[in-house]
């Protein structure tokens, strides 16, 4: 999960996130960082996801638990 949470900030361009951090609090949380997840999670863990999957993920622990829902899927 380390890896995971060094991936995420440096898509929302800070120096760290944790599990617990809200995604929308972020100011570069936009269209634009939720397709460079996307894409960063086919890459790197080969979970294929849609925007309209992160409806429901509010932190990034959230995001975690869906990635690791997926895998494998």
């Amino acid at each position: 999960m380390n890896e995971f949470l060094k991936q995420v900030a440096i898509i929302l361009e800070v120096d760290k996130v944790t599990e617990t951090d809200e995604l929308k609090a972020f100011p570069q949380w936009d269209s634009l960082s939720v397709l460079s997840v996307i894409a960063m999670l086919d890459a790197n863990y080969g979970v294929n996801l849609r925007a309209a999957d992160f409806g429901p993920v509010q932190n990034v622990g959230d995001l975690w638990n869906l990635v690791q829902s997926r895998k494998g899927s």
